[in-house]
């Protein structure tokens, strides 16, 4: 499958500080992103409610910002001394499934960055290209918040199937590569009925695991135990980081308490089951 972009744009300045708990600087040499997740995508919320787009059909046709090398050809001698690593991306996709000169220009930024001895992370929902395998300096990513396709289909739309994501991150790691995994925003039961081993099982292989709630969505509030259920989930992230030896990171706000137990989760879960049963 091969798209084209929509159109290319110009911009005056490219590397930021992300001001996101577990970033450093960032940069965003796409504009607008066609995977259209609906979680809702804060991005997308945005941009809509500042006016850089003015609606959905906007949102997912691609631009990609034309003087991305040139950018950072003049931001990465101001910034090299100030920069431990540049997250690709926080508004946009790097690796946007189907999009092969997004693929080439993350690549040929990616390369510059590291010549410059700065390391990068990579976050994507598309498909990371092997030919990654060459710059070891850097983290990849995917973000994998279920393993059912209808879910991938219905809620992110344009991006990668799920066991195409997780096939290129294993290859990789197998490359000897540092990744990890984002597990965010992670769907309540009343979206999605999951059992979150399955997902941890299949992404045993990681260096980091990042699990964060869902945020944005009306839906959540319909949930009345959504505070509870995130406790409980994070618990299992955290406890099956540590038995596998496996970094994590639980996003700030998931977890609303921390007066819970394994105890406490097992009466949870079991009084839901039964709820449903008698219904």
């Amino acid at each position: 499958m091969k798209r084209e972009v929509f159109g290319y744009i110009k911009r005056k300045s490219l590397l930021y500080v992300t001001g996101v708990e577990y970033g450093d600087y960032t940069m965003n040499h796409v504009f607008g992103c066609s995977h259209g997740c609906k979680y809702p995508c804060y991005a997308f919320l945005m941009k809509k409610r500042f006016g850089k787009v003015s609606s959905y059909d906007e949102w997912v046709r691609p631009y990609i910002v034309s003087n991305t090398l040139s950018l950072l050809d003049f931001e990465i001698p101001k910034l090299r001394s100030k920069i431990k690593s540049v997250q690709l991306c926080f508004t946009t996709d790097p690796f946007m499934y189907g999009y092969k000169e997004i693929e080439n220009l993350s690549i040929a930024a990616i390369k510059k960055l590291n010549k410059e001895n700065i390391k990068c992370t990579i976050l994507t929902k598309g498909i990371l290209p092997y030919s990654l395998s060459r710059y070891k300096k850097n983290e990849y990513g995917i973000t994998i918040v279920s393993l059912s396709e209808d879910y991938r289909k219905r809620i992110e739309p344009g991006a990668a199937p799920y066991v195409e994501r997780l096939s290129a991150l294993k290859k990789l790691h197998d490359a000897g590569c540092k990744t990890w995994v984002s597990i965010e925003p992670y769907p309540t039961p009343n979206i999605i009925t999951q059992n979150i081993y399955n997902i941890l099982e299949k992404i045993n292989f990681v260096d980091k695991i990042i699990f964060g709630r869902t945020n944005y969505s009306k839906l959540i509030s319909l949930y009345s135990d959504h505070k509870n259920f995130y406790n409980c989930e994070a618990k299992k992230v955290m406890d099956y980081c540590k038995e596998n030896n496996i970094n994590y990171h639980i996003k700030k706000g998931t977890i609303q308490s921390k007066n819970y137990d394994d105890q406490t989760c097992c009466s949870l879960l079991n009084d839901k089951i039964m709820s449903r049963l008698t219904a």
